[in-house]
């Protein structure tokens, strides 16, 4: 059994190791597309595949509690609030040229930085960190909860709150911009009553 397990390496991967690392290639894939699409609905659409595509991950690392908390919030919330964002904003479905900028290579640059210190961070953050594999399982229900309703209610909470005021004012410039037609297009239709009547 020991020989077994020491056989097992880098180049000889499991089906788990494969699976994942396919579905992490399908979702960057998916990733690169929501950022460079100049649909605003398709991007919005796209992202629902990313987040998807993570929460497999978080599934194939046996970290059940926070792939359901991915579909339930991510998928299931902030995607719909984003599309609702969108129709309350009167944004166009079809191409946007507002959607594009000609500071790609300097987004590009700022991401590889961001994502190269972020891979640094978290590399030096857990070098030394071993899972416990007698006790419970680290991503299991049990724990998450324990941990997210004990010490990160405040920060779930205060996320709760920005995702309800950006509805809120997503509701609010749809209503300014109502308000702004309405004159005008009851004045073109007075105009044409006259021109009518005459």
């Amino acid at each position: 059994m020991n020989l077994a397990a020491d056989s097992h390496g880098f180049l000889s991967p499991t089906g788990v190791e494969i699976t994942f690392l396919l579905v992490g290639l399908f979702t960057f894939g998916a990733a690169l597309v929501t950022v460079t699409t100049r649909q605003l609905v398709h991007a919005a659409l796209w992202l629902v595949v990313t987040l998807g595509g993570i929460a497999v991950e978080y599934l194939l690392l046996t970290a059940e509690f926070i792939a359901w908390v991915q579909v339930l919030i991510y998928v299931g919330s902030v995607v719909v609030l984003l599309l609702f964002g969108l129709m309350l904003t009167r944004a166009p479905i079809g191409r946007s040229p507002d959607a594009d900028s000609g500071n790609r290579w300097v987004a590009l640059a700022v991401a590889v930085v961001a994502a190269a210190a972020l891979i640094w961070v978290v590399v030096d953050a857990f070098r030394t960190t071993w899972i416990d594999l007698d006790g419970a399982p680290a991503g299991s229900t049990e724990v998450t909860g324990e941990a997210l309703f004990q010490n990160w209610v405040l920060p779930f909470e205060a996320l709760s709150v920005l995702l309800l005021a950006a509805l809120v004012g997503a509701i609010v410039l749809s209503r300014k911009a109502k308000a702004d037609t309405t004159p005008a297009t009851r004045g073109g239709a007075a105009q044409a009553d006259k021109e009518g009547a005459r």
